[in-house]
């Protein structure tokens, strides 16, 4: 196999880091949603740690779009 080839490969595959960041955030806020329809006094309490998943779960996104572009171009 060619190396630019298996450089494209690699990039997409990091590339599915951000589908599960995708799909990771929908979860987050979706059982957020939930939790608060169903006791809606604690919802402001859960509020920052909402915040911090979703954070962490972009994160994580960003990184394997960086690793990404790193194979892209520096490898």
């Amino acid at each position: 196999m060619d190396a630019e080839a298996a450089k494209y490969i690699g990039a997409g595959l990091a590339c599915l880091g951000m589908l599960g960041a995708a799909i990771g955030v929908g979860n987050i806020f979706g059982s957020f949603l939930e939790g608060a329809m169903r006791n809606p006094s604690a919802a402001q309490g859960q509020f920052g740690n909402l915040i911090f998943g979703f954070a962490v779960t972009e994160a994580l996104g960003i990184f394997s779009l960086l690793i990404a572009i790193l194979l892209l171009f520096v490898v």
